[in-house]
């Protein structure tokens, strides 16, 4: 993987565990901020409301520096640090992984939960389908009219996403562009005459 890049799932997946009875469900899905995480252990909370626990671990950001492991009651380090231990292992993130816990009435031990909880996470993982998306960068400028050719003319050259573009007495342009090409694409674009930067 390059600087820019980073690995993330493209929808909800999920998986079923069992070891000595006990059932663990594990739901991976892709999350985008701490509010999205809440929100989902909120409802996932109240969907297994019955269920002994509902453990966590989510990773946010391109950087990674983002994240955290809950064990919601089980013995310290042998639920959330095992899901995140997967996202990590599988380079993941804009990750949450829930694991639910239905006590089956055998004590698994912590090495025992240790190994369900990874298992579980790596089932979801394994099942959901992984993508490799850029680090994008945007940038909103002003021109004047008669220079629109040469901003075009850079446009398609450089192939950033036009998020929003307006033509008023000025012309105001927003352009998205994975992050190792923005430094060219601005000193291109710098070089038209007029070009103001917002």
């Amino acid at each position: 993987m390059s600087e820019d890049t980073y690995r993330t799932i493209v929808a909800p997946a999920e998986a079923v565990y069992t070891e000595k009875r006990s059932k663990f469900i594990a739901i991976a899905l892709p999350v985008r901020t701490v509010d999205e995480v809440k929100a989902y252990l909120e409802t996932y909370q109240k969907k297994y409301y019955d269920a002994r626990h509902v453990c966590y671990a989510y990773m946010l950001g391109a950087e990674r520096i983002d994240f955290r492991a809950n064990d919601n009651g089980e013995p310290s380090g042998t639920a959330g640090k095992p899901i995140l231990g997967q996202i990590n292992s599988n380079e993941l993130t804009d990750i949450l992984i829930v694991v639910v816990r239905y006590f089956g009435g055998i004590k698994l031990g912590t090495s025992g939960l240790i190994v369900a909880y990874r298992s579980a996470a790596a089932e979801a993982i394994a099942v959901a389908e992984v993508v490799e998306r850029t680090v994008d960068e945007s940038i909103t400028f002003l021109f004047e009219y008669p220079f629109m050719n040469d901003v075009m003319r850079i446009v398609k050259e450089e192939e950033p996403d036009i998020l929003e573009q307006s033509y008023d007495m000025d012309c105001r342009m927003t352009l998205r562009i994975r992050q190792s090409m923005m430094p060219k694409l601005k000193a291109r674009l710098e070089k038209v005459e007029t070009l103001r930067w917002e």
